[in-house]
């Protein structure tokens, strides 16, 4: 029994030899922690809240794509006759591509058309015998069918001679040939690619933030590597109505093309938008914001102290913000020197 009392003793004073060293070490970590001297003023920089316009650009690279281009395709098979086209040539609308050989076409249209002539005076005659009961109803409206399938067989030559001349559906430059002279294509073979690029369009993917600032018919600003002295005005032609997995929006604008200044297809250019966000706005300097993007929040000074106070912002450029509510034109906020402030520290300017 006495042994025990003896143990327990023992282990309390351990205990309390423990506690009182812990809260010695604890005493000398506090009194290591830095204090600042509040006696001593904070340097910070200041700037004043001011009225001013805000502006901002907005400048895209895009990639230049033609206006129009088409692949040609024969409708009919046969032997090629004629292509003297080449790749790089200029073609008119409606400027012979091909001409495929057409002498049997044509020998079976001579044979439709006689035979159509034929059903004609059939018909004819029909019609005047059954006036004199000679023959009936019936013979004459089977001569009147022979009639109507002689003619669609003329046309249908007709059609197919007309397919046999191949020609550009519009005016542009001969970007690609995969046929010669000689060669016995199919039906639905390529045959030339036109591209036409008197009108160029810049695509250029949008950020959907920068959305809003483009619509229909939009005259805008754009820019080459190839010409840098040169600007070139466009306008927006089309915005896309779906947006890709990264919330970017297809935007195209047209462009005249020059000779003098002449652009093509796969060329970079640059769309800027200078655009005047807000007038007479009430700003400050980026640099003088805390807080949380949620509660944003500046120092101010009043009476040699930094106050700091919420304010609302407005619209963003690159150096400034728009204060909607919070502050007034004139006020002094600190923009250097908020990392050492708390809300009443008194300080001295630069």
């Amino acid at each position: 029994m006495k042994n025990t009392i003896i143990v327990a003793v023992v282990l309390l004073l351990l205990g309390g030899l423990t506690a009182w060293k812990l809260l010695e070490n604890q005493q000398k970590a506090v009194e290591q922690v830095y204090k600042r001297n509040t006696s001593l003023k904070v340097l910070v920089k200041t700037e004043a809240v001011k009225n001013a316009d805000l502006g901002g650009a907005v400048q895209l690279l895009g990639t230049f794509e033609p206006n129009k281009e088409v692949q040609v395709f024969a409708e009919i098979g046969g032997k090629v006759v004629a292509c003297n086209t080449k790749e790089g040539e200029n073609v008119a609308a409606g400027t012979l591509i091909a001409q495929l050989d057409d002498e049997l076409l044509r020998h079976q249209l001579l044979a439709a058309e006689a035979n159509y002539q034929d059903a004609v005076n059939d018909r004819k005659n029909f019609e005047g015998l059954l006036k004199g009961d000679a023959v009936t109803q019936n013979q004459l409206n089977k001569a009147l069918v022979a009639e109507k399938n002689n003619e669609a067989q003329v046309k249908i030559l007709q059609k197919q001679l007309t397919q046999t001349q191949i020609k550009a559906p519009l005016a542009g430059v001969i970007t690609s040939k995969q046929v010669e002279n000689g060669a016995v294509i199919s039906p639905n073979a390529p045959l030339v690619q036109i591209t036409d690029i008197s009108i160029v369009k810049l695509v250029i993917n949008v950020a959907e933030k920068d959305l809003q600032q483009f619509r229909i018919g939009q005259v805008v600003e754009v820019s080459t590597e190839l010409y840098p002295e040169t600007t070139f005005q466009g306008t927006v032609d089309y915005i896309a109505v779906k947006g890709d997995n990264t919330h970017h929006y297809a935007v195209k604008v047209l462009v005249k093309n020059s000779p003098t200044t002449p652009l093509r297809a796969g060329m970079y250019g640059s769309v800027k938008l200078a655009n005047s966000l807000k007038t007479n706005a009430i700003v400050i300097n980026k640099q003088a914001i805390v807080g949380t993007a949620k509660q944003p929040q500046v120092y101010v000074i009043e009476n040699n102290k930094a106050v700091l106070k919420n304010v609302v912002l407005g619209v963003a450029t690159q150096d400034n913000y728009e204060i909607v509510s919070g502050l007034q034109v004139g006020e002094q906020v600190v923009t250097t020197g908020q990392i050492n402030l708390q809300n009443g520290t008194e300080v001295e300017i630069k």
